[in-house]
């Protein structure tokens, strides 16, 4: 039974980096559940990536930080959805990007053009891409961003990619809001919690937390990828056709269990 009904379907994946990268599980995930994934990838060198992990699946390359390489896909993919007719039924958007171009500093000494810079990449690029892509969508398509468990806690070491995400969860609203003059096109954001991505390695002081995540976790155990991609999918499937406009958190609870017990215990030792 194609319980999903994925089956057929063709959705294009923005973000693959290696095989650890979200994009890639969620692409995983799609391709088991039947859809055709189309990749999109930043360069050469991921295209070669991608080519490994999913042969014979079609690798265009596209720097989303200018517009005109957003347009110039748009017009790659038009040319092949016009071979068979055959439209978008989904996109996901896996991007985000910061430059620390100074090294870590604290959130007041933020240099504006590394600001601007990851605001671009991690959040107008899915506005962007909607609006090239909106003729090639599906009236029914779904749309699904990556966002991150809460936007709201100062965690030093993330720098300052929560107040971009927080954009980034915002303008759904608005972009559901805008196709719904012509489509019925749904806007909606998988927000995990820490998880094991190589992006992830690459921030300062992350293994900490996520150990200390782990603990506040009442399973005890961090959300995966996998968890991940299984939620981006049911959004990306017609059977989510209800859910437009809304951030879905993937903590494993974390977010209500800061005062549990052995926590408290061990911090007044």
């Amino acid at each position: 039974m194609d319980f999903l009904q994925l089956t057929g379907k063709r959705l294009l994946v923005f973000g693959l980096a290696n095989k650890k990268s979200v994009a890639t599980a969620i692409a995983g995930t799609l391709t088991e559940a039947g859809a055709e994934v189309i990749h999109v990838v930043r360069t050469d060198e991921r295209r070669q990536a991608a080519a490994k992990l999913f042969p014979g699946a079609r690798v265009f390359v596209c720097d989303v930080e200018r517009e005109e390489n957003i347009l110039r896909l748009r017009d790659e993919v038009a040319a092949l959805t016009k071979v068979d007719s055959r439209p978008l039924n989904g996109l996901v958007h896996s991007l985000a990007f910061a430059n620390y171009s100074e090294g870590w500093q604290p959130f007041h000494r933020i240099k504006g053009e590394d600001f601007l810079q990851a605001m671009n990449i991690s959040c107008f690029s899915l506005i962007s891409i909607a609006g090239a892509f909106a003729e090639l969508l599906a009236k029914d398509a779904s749309v699904v961003t990556i966002s991150i468990s809460t936007t709201r806690m100062a965690a030093e070491n993330y720098g300052y990619m929560a107040p971009v995400k927080a954009a980034l969860d915002a303008s759904l609203v608005f972009l559901a809001k805008s196709f719904a003059a012509f489509s019925e096109v749904r806007f909606n954001a998988v927000a995990p919690g820490l998880l094991k991505t190589s992006a992830s390695a690459g921030i300062p002081g992350y293994v900490d937390s996520y150990l200390f995540a782990e603990k506040v976790i009442p399973r005890q155990r961090a959300v995966t990828v996998a968890e991940v991609a299984n939620t981006a999918t049911f959004l990306l499937s017609p059977r989510s056709s209800g859910i437009t406009g809304q951030t879905l958190v993937i903590d494993a609870g974390m977010s209500f269990n800061y005062f549990d017990r052995e926590i408290i215990e061990a911090v007044n030792r």
